[in-house]
C-alpha cells in the first residue's frame, strides 16, 4: 500500500469491533499462542492485528522457519460452525465474560458459549467427581447439586460420567453450566448427548477450545482450571488418588477458592482423594448447609440482607457513593480498569541480539528449566537477566515449542517427544 492511501489529515479508523474479536481469534489459534502469551502479546503490541503482524518476524527471530499465523479461512470456517450450533463468542473484556474466571492469570481469552449467559451472573459451586462413582456418590452429588440449586447458586462441572452427570442432572432446572474440554459442538461422552442439549436449552454450555475439536488428553486440565476459576468453592464427591478432579482442587486452591470434600470409607479407593483432601483441610461437607455455612456471607444490594449470593459487578464508569464501604466486587473492577490502563503503557525496546547471542540465551534458560515447574520471575534473577532480555526470550522458546507455561507464573522445559500444544 503506497503512502498515496492514507490522507495526511485523517489518522487510520480503529478496528470495528467484529474485526477485533476476528483478529483475537485469529491470534488465539495460531500456533504456540496460548493464553498467557495471548495476554501478554495483546498488552505488548496494544491489539491482536499488531501482534498478528509481529508473530512472524518474532518466530524468525527465535529461529523458526515458515511460521505462519491461523489462516483467516480457519477462523471463518469455526465462527460457521459456531453459528449452526447457536453459540456465542465471550471475549475477556466483554461485559458478559464471568469476573472470577477474569482473575486467573491463564484466563482463556474467548469462549464459546450455548444457552444463557445469565447464568454466568449467579453464585457458582462446582461439583466434581469419580468417572466410575458408586451408588452413593451420585446419590450424594445430586443431593448436593439439587439443595444448592434450589439456595440460588449455579452448579458448574465437566459432562463427565458419574458425578458430574449426577451433578448437572439435578441443578437442570435451577442452573447448571457444563465446561467442556472439547469443542462446543463435540458432546463427549457421547452417552450424555441428550443432557447436553438439556442444558444448553435450559443452562449454559462452555468452552475455550475451537468448535468442532474433539478433546484431546492434555485439554481436560485445561477445562479443569477453567471449572475452579468460575466457582466460589468446589466440592470433590468421590476422587480416588490420581484423579482430574484432584487437579481441578489443586487449581481452585492455587486460585484462592474454597475446596471441600464429601468423606468416604477409608477402604473405599474412591474416598483416598477426598480423605486426604479433608486431612489436609478441606471442609468436610455432608449436606448443602455445611458448604453454605462455609462460604462468606454477601450483602444483598436490594434487600440489605446477608444472602450468599454475590452481588452483580458494578459497571466501571459507576464510582462507590460517598460515605458508602467500596464492595470487594467494586475493589477487584477498579483494580481491573487500573491494569488495563498500565497495559498501555509502552514497554521498553526489545534488546536486539545476534543468531548467536539468541541461541546462547536460549540455551541459558532451557539449562535452567526441569520437567519440575519453576517461577519464571525466580529464574530471571537466578539467570540475573533483565526483562526486556528474559521476557521475549520466553516467547521465542515457547513459540519453538521447547517450554511451556503453567499458570501462576510457572515454567517446565518439554520433553522432545511432546507434540501437544
Amino acid at each position: 500500500m503506497t503512502e498515496e492511501a492514507h490522507s495526511s489529515t485523517h489518522p487510520p479508523l480503529p478496528p470495528t469491533t467484529e474485526d477485533s474479536w476476528f483478529s483475537k481469534l485469529r491470534l488465539l489459534r495460531s500456533r504456540r499462542v496460548g493464553p498467557v502469551t495471548f495476554h501478554r502479546l495483546l498488552a505488548e503490541h496494544g491489539s491482536a492485528q499488531n501482534a498478528l503482524d509481529a508473530l512472524p518476524k518474532m518466530a524468525r527471530a527465535a529461529g523458526m522457519s515458515g511460521y505462519e499465523i491461523c489462516p483467516a479461512s480457519a477462523v471463518t470456517a469455526e465462527v460457521n460452525a459456531a453459528k449452526a450450533a447457536k453459540a456465542r463468542l465471550l471475549c475477556f473484556d466483554a461485559p458478559l465474560y464471568p469476573p472470577a474466571l477474569s482473575q486467573l492469570s491463564s484466563a482463556p481469552p474467548l469462549l464459546w458459549a450455548i444457552g444463557d449467559l445469565q447464568h454466568l451472573t449467579r453464585p457458582m459451586i462446582a461439583v466434581v467427581g469419580a468417572r466410575n462413582a458408586s451408588s452413593l456418590g451420585t446419590r450424594m452429588a445430586r443431593s448436593l447439586a439439587r439443595d444448592l440449586g434450589t439456595a440460588g447458586f449455579t452448579v458448574v462441572s465437566g459432562l463427565a460420567r458419574g458425578v458430574d452427570t449426577a451433578a448437572h442432572l439435578a441443578s437442570l432446572e435451577t442452573g447448571t453450566i457444563a465446561v467442556l474440554a472439547g469443542g462446543c459442538d463435540v458432546i463427549y461422552p457421547s452417552q450424555n448427548t441428550d443432557l447436553a442439549q438439556n442444558i444448553a436449552h435450559k443452562g449454559l454450555i462452555l468452552s475455550e477450545q475451537p468448535m468442532q475439536r474433539t478433546p484431546q488428553a492434555r485439554d481436560f486440565p485445561k477445562r479443569n482450571r477453567i471449572i475452579a476459576g468460575l466457582a466460589q468453592a468446589v466440592i470433590v464427591v468421590e476422587a480416588a488418588g490420581r484423579s482430574g478432579s484432584l487437579i481441578t482442587a489443586r487449581d481452585a486452591l492455587d486460585l484462592g477458592r474454597e475446596v471441600m470434600a464429601v468423606p468416604g470409607h477409608p477402604f473405599d479407593a474412591r474416598a483416598f482423594g477426598c480423605n486426604a483432601l479433608i486431612r489436609d483441610g478441606a471442609v468436610l461437607v455432608r449436606n448443602a448447609e455445611d458448604v453454605i455455612a462455609a462460604l462468606p456471607p454477601m450483602p444483598s444490594a436490594a434487600t440489605g440482607s446477608v444472602s450468599t449470593a454475590a452481588p452483580p459487578a458494578p459497571e466501571v464508569s459507576k464510582p462507590a457513593a460517598s460515605g458508602r464501604k467500596e464492595t470487594v466486587t467494586e475493589k477487584l473492577t477498579q483494580l481491573s480498569a487500573l491494569t488495563q490502563a498500565l497495559a498501555g503503557v509502552p514497554t521498553p525496546p526489545q534488546e536486539k541480539r545476534s543468531l548467536k547471542e539468541t541461541a546462547a540465551l536460549h540455551q541459558m534458560i532451557l539449562a535452567g528449566l526441569g520437567p519440575s515447574p519453576t517461577a519464571s520471575d525466580q529464574l530471571m534473577r537466578d539467570l540475573e537477566l533483565t526483562p526486556q532480555a528474559f521476557t521475549p526470550a520466553l516467547t521465542e522458546l515457547e513459540l519453538e515449542g521447547k517450554i511451556s507455561r503453567i499458570p501462576g507464573g510457572l515454567l517446565t522445559r518439554r520433553n522432545r517427544g511432546d507434540k501437544s500444544g
